[in-house]
């Protein structure tokens, strides 16, 4: 009986853990606004399907070796990212088609966030413009090429071939220049003839956005998600709309492969598509939304890549180009550039 007894109270321990257990998600973000993100998103979600989060952080290359290190057991099971960091990954067949079916809010989402790199590999989750910012009191933005002409010598900042600006600028830098904007050798040899000129070759926004209100720098091009930085200083910056338009990106949702964990990554996926919580990221002033339903405010929509006039409008790359070029790119520049 005692045998009995002691087998049955193990046996109801095992069964109240069991119904105790959290289901876990695993997720990897960029670093930034993990805060505010925590208190928008992940807090909402856990409370709602009773569930932890496992929030990894880091820059993309990082999180991309992670993913590509556990292809054969996966210890991540969503990733927001680059478009085309996202369709790097797809071609090494490290991530799974999605059922687009199983997330309600995917029509509502725009056109050019419903499937960015094909196949279904990904779903955009948010845009960015990218443009000029610069001192309204000492210099006026035209053109991209104003970027490289005499008036900003030594007053100019660009971006690190090497980071999310850096092919957006070469893009709008050669259609300044007369060309396509896809065949970037010739800004590239442009850029290093007026190397001396440039201040900096900046790899973050931060560390931009310190070397404008230190007033070293004047004018460079940034993504529009970093705006509120500039927006906010004492100084009088201003958000160029050049002759040739702004650039723009899109950061997108994906799921690796075979991880085991689909269904609650399917619930994520969907909750933040969802107009209520896109709405309150956006006006966290984190990122801009891709569901067309959400409204905001003015003044929000001053600080965010905002509605379907500005997102029809911008030039958006081909992340297959990217992937295709970028080495090339990056050997020119260092041979060039980085002397």
């Amino acid at each position: 009986m005692t045998k009995t007894l002691a087998l049955a109270a193990s046996t109801l321990a095992l069964m109240a853990a069991s119904a105790n257990a959290q289901e876990t998600l695993t997720i990897s973000v960029y670093s930034f606004a993990q805060d505010a993100y925590k208190e928008a998103l992940y807090d909402p979600f856990e409370e709602i399907c009773g569930c932890e989060l496992v929030i990894e952080t880091g820059n993309s290359v990082e999180r991309m070796a992670k993913i590509e290190a556990n292809a054969a057991d996966p210890v991540i099971d969503m990733a927001v990212i680059s478009s085309h960091d996202a369709l790097s990954l797809a071609q090494k067949g490290l991530l799974q088609p999605l059922d687009t079916s199983k997330l309600s809010n995917f029509d509502r989402l725009y056109p050019a966030a419903q499937n960015p790199i094909g196949d279904n590999m990904a779903v955009g989750y948010t845009f960015y413009a990218s443009s000029i910012v610069y001192r309204s009191d000492l210099v006026e933005i035209d053109s991209w090429g104003d970027l490289l002409g005499p008036e900003l010598a030594g007053n100019v900042s660009l971006p690190n071939i090497t980071g999310t600006q850096g092919p957006l600028t070469l893009m709008m830098l050669d259609k300044a220049m007369g060309g396509d904007g896809q065949d970037f050798s010739g800004v590239i040899s442009r850029i290093g003839e007026s190397a001396d000129d440039i201040v900096t070759f900046y790899s973050r926004s931060s560390e931009l956005a310190q070397l404008m209100n230190q007033e070293e720098v004047i004018a460079a091009p940034v993504g529009r998600f970093a705006w509120s930085r500039f927006r906010s200083s004492p100084l009088p910056f201003a958000w160029a709309e050049p002759a040739e338009g702004q650039a723009g990106g899109m950061n997108v949702m994906l799921m690796t492969a075979n991880n085991g964990n689909e269904e609650l990554a399917y619930k994520l996926m969907d909750y933040w598509l969802s107009a209520e919580v896109q709405t309150r990221i956006a006006n966290a002033l984190i990122d801009s939304p891709a569901n067309m339903d959400v409204v905001v405010s003015d003044e929000v929509a001053d600080n965010l890549t905002y509605g379907a006039d500005l997102i029809n409008s911008l030039n958006i790359m081909d992340p297959a180009a990217i992937i295709a070029n970028r080495d090339a790119w990056v050997e020119q520049w260092n041979t060039e550039v980085i002397q």
